[in-house]
């Protein structure tokens, strides 16, 4: 039987549903006046200015995944600001027309960035261990409680080796702000692209990224001192997940904190007011009621036991991995005549399987529960019409069976989970389903991140939210891997849902659509000027 937490969130996921008559609940315009300001600042805290790289890490293209060429690095201010630049810092400023706006490493739904990180840090030569909120605009950490060396100690032995802990936090208020209703749904995506972010930088340094999957909520929130600070009504950040980082080749790590621990660091003394985002909110209750429901409790340590798999394709790229992190960007149009590699295209595909010892997947999320339906355009060598790609074997036998009948299923590639569905050109029912969008038609190829849903949402409701990370992550994986490849990618929020499941032939919610991706050759807009992402701090320095 259906809990009520679970009856709840899917009604959620079931009101927030755009369809052709009508658009999920939104705010119909945008409020400029009140547009929540991107960046958020503690006041009245010790401030850390952080370095800029002077040198990217050397790893190339396959370093981005692979992690036994690149050598630990210590956890050092240096090696921690990188990290940071290279996972949630700006990536560049654009402008057009009198208008100016950042861009990050990881990206977000409208740009809006809801996604916060607070760091639990080790003491180090040049600051003390505490707690501190990342900063991207100013590449600055704020000191929002001191950490005794005492209680790192018991850290470091807890987890058994160096490392230090990131957490990541949303503010719904950011997305529902242009989106309304739905803006649940894009936060959770954006907190997925981040967790992507930390796991491929951390990767670089020759770290290794874990989500501690035993901590609950709440127990996050009194690690990080939200129960010691007064946000604004709607401003409030959320608690996504915590993780722990700490230097490859370390021995399996605990995935929670004891309670001594947890008591030690709740009751620090924390410290700092957060400023406020706008001059006034909407409250778009669905949404935080949602939350309340999805919250996660205390669980048994889980391991996700990835398999060992071989690259499909050997493939390479001109950039390094740092440049294709920092390189990441939105298309906003595509030319419809580009084609891209059947090789390119397998790449791609290929990377999005977990893997052992692999990043991203290898922060332990989940088991895969997302599969990719493609409106394939223009791939060489590949009969352009609808395929599915599925990323767990196990679950094959269940789509076939809810799926239409006529449907070939025929195996494209020797062992490969890509299928293809029907022959044809489906650009105007990719452009449909995403809302009419041009770019889902026009690109060389799009897709759909189909999840197992029902039953995930009904054994345990905070999962709901551990859906969107999965496609998050999956979609950063595109994004870089079309940039390693002289393309480029978009997420695509906006979709009609059931639409969607019409193409596959679904009748119940076993399986639902919850994010749309499409990749190709972009056509740049040459209205826009392009600024270097730091080029606001002139003067930037490193400070003790």
């Amino acid at each position: 039987m259906i809990s009520e937490k679970a009856e709840e969130i899917i009604n959620y996921h079931e009101a927030t549903k755009h369809h052709f008559e009508q658009y999920a609940r939104s705010p119909g315009y945008m409020d400029w006046q009140n547009q929540p300001n991107p960046f958020r600042s503690y006041t009245e805290v010790p401030v850390l200015r952080l370095p800029l790289l002077k040198a990217d890490p050397p790893a190339a293209y396959r370093g981005l995944y692979e992690r036994q060429d690149n050598l630990p690095q210590p956890i050092i201010l240096e090696t921690l600001a990188g990290f940071l630049e290279l996972s949630l810092g700006l990536s560049a400023w654009k402008a057009v027309s009198g208008s100016r706006w950042s861009l990050r490493i990881n990206p977000s739904s409208g740009n809006l960035h809801p996604t916060e990180a607070h760091l639990i840090l080790p003491p180090m030569a040049s600051h003390p261990g505490g707690v501190y909120h990342y900063n991207a605009l100013g590449h600055l950490l704020e000191r929002r409680a001191e950490i005794h060396s005492d209680i790192w100690q018991r850290i470091v032995s807890h987890f058994g080796t160096d490392g230090f802990l990131i957490a990541i936090n949303s503010i719904f208020w950011r997305e529902s702000w242009k989106y309304g209703e739905r803006a649940f749904r894009y936060c959770n995506h954006d907190a997925g692209h981040a967790l992507a972010c930390l796991s491929f930088a951390a990767n670089l340094y020759g770290w290794k990224c874990v989500f501690l999957n035993e901590l609950s909520d709440e127990e996050i929130e009194a690690i990080l001192g939200f129960e010691q600070i007064r946000f604004r009504k709607l401003e409030e950040e959320h608690t996504d997940c915590i993780c722990f980082i700490y230097p490859r080749g370390t021995a399996d790590t605990p995935r929670g904190l004891p309670d001594p621990i947890i008591a030690d660091l709740a009751n620090l003394a924390f410290k700092g007011e957060a400023e406020i985002l706008s001059q006034k909110c909407i409250d778009w209750e669905i949404i935080y009621q949602t939350a309340r429901l999805a919250k996660k409790p205390s669980t048994a340590k889980t391991r996700v036991e990835l398999q060992n798999r071989n690259w499909l394709v050997d493939a390479s790229s001109p950039l390094s991995a740092a440049e294709i992190v920092r390189n990441r960007r939105s298309a906003i149009a595509f030319d419809d005549s580009g084609f891209i590699t059947g090789s390119q295209f397998f790449s791609m595909l290929d990377k999005t399987l977990p893997r052992r010892d692999i990043a991203p997947f290898d922060v332990e999320l989940t088991e895969p529960l997302t599969h990719l339906l493609l409106f394939v355009h223009n791939v060489d060598d590949l009969t352009p019409g609808l395929y599915f790609f599925v990323r767990k074997n196990a679950d094959l036998s269940e789509i076939k069976g809810i799926s239409r009948s006529d449907y070939q299923w025929a195996p494209v590639e020797t062992n490969f989970p890509l299928y293809l569905l029907a022959e044809g050109n489906y650009r105007q029912q990719a452009m449909m389903v995403s809302c009419h969008q041009d770019i889902a038609g026009s690109s060389a190829f799009s897709l759909g991140m189909i999840a197992k849903f029902r039953d995930v949402v009904t054994a345990d409701p905070h999962r709901y939210r551990h859906l969107f990370w999965e496609t998050g992550m999956i979609g950063q994986v595109l994004y870089l891997e079309a940039e390693a490849h002289g393309l480029r990618g978009t997420g695509i929020g906006c979709f009609f849902d059931d639409a969607v499941h019409e193409i596959m032939g679904f009748s119940d919610n076993r399986y639902q659509s919850l994010y749309h991706f499409t990749v190709g050759k972009p056509i740049e807009d040459p209205r826009l000027t392009t600024y270097p992402p730091y080029n606001h701090l002139p003067n930037h320095k490193s400070v003790p």
